[in-house]
């Protein structure tokens, strides 16, 4: 798994784009603190970019005028947020124990094999990136697999091959 507390510098400043912004605007009222815009602004930050750089970080700081250790601090927690560049195909399996226990490391293992890549890692060709990710909600129906946001219950190799098909 990739290590989540090293922070890739673009050497580019960050800024929203104009949806993003006035977006960011609208939820400022909606919040009662300007910190609790953490969580929100960096889901617009991932909307726009696909992943959070530190630069985008410090903006998302000053925008809501707290600290880039809070914003930092909360990027790191959740795995939801990619702090890295990721493939076209973002590939999440959940690493929870009902999920690891019904076959989670079966599923790992073979996009190991067939796509060539770790958890962390992205293909070669940019395609495919593999992530190992906290509990992703669907316990009854693991494992789970998420690809770019949309959500693959009852997984199995089988299953997987079928759904890695339609990715290529």
């Amino acid at each position: 798994m990739s290590d989540r507390s090293q922070l890739i510098e673009t050497g580019k400043p960050f800024t929203f784009d104009a949806q993003r912004d006035a977006e960011f605007e609208r939820l400022v009222k909606r919040y009662p603190t300007r910190e609790s815009l953490i969580l929100p602004a960096l889901w617009l930050i991932q909307e726009q970019e696909g992943w959070i750089s530190a630069e985008a970080m410090a903006y998302a700081a000053d925008r809501i005028g707290t600290y880039a250790s809070a914003v930092y601090e909360v990027a790191t927690f959740y795995t939801m947020y990619n702090l890295h560049p990721t493939g076209k195909y973002h590939i999440c399996v959940c690493r929870t124990l009902s999920c690891y226990l019904l076959g989670k490391q079966e599923i790992v293992d073979y996009i190991r094999q067939e796509l060539g890549i770790k958890p962390g890692e992205v293909s070669a060709d940019g395609q495919y990136s593999l992530e190992e990710v906290e509990c992703l909600g669907h316990c009854g129906t693991a494992p789970v697999v998420q690809v770019n946001g949309e959500f693959y219950e009852n997984m199995n190799v089988d299953t997987l091959k079928e759904l890695l098909a339609t990715l290529k």
